[in-house]
């Protein structure tokens, strides 16, 4: 094992919160407003308790941690 790791053992208490976490920074990524509005209604008519809600955070930052790939350049004129 190396000086500095990635690893992170802390496990969602709710892993489906930390999913739909993760597809919601999926989706605000890419810009897809339709899936937003899918997931803010979902989890907007289940009760979040202080656990989902902080296992819906830990997946979207699961993902938001993994860097954007850089856009190729256009070389068209």
């Amino acid at each position: 094992m190396g000086i500095v790791s990635r690893k992170n053992d802390d496990v969602p208490s709710n892993p489906q919160m930390a999913e739909l976490g993760r597809e919601y920074a999926i989706a605000k990524r890419h810009g897809d407003r339709k899936a937003l509005n899918r997931i803010t209604r979902q989890v907007g008519t289940s009760g979040m308790s202080d656990s989902d809600r902080d296992s819906f955070q830990k997946g979207r930052e699961s993902y938001d941690s993994i860097p954007p790939i850089p856009r190729a350049r256009n070389r068209r004129r």
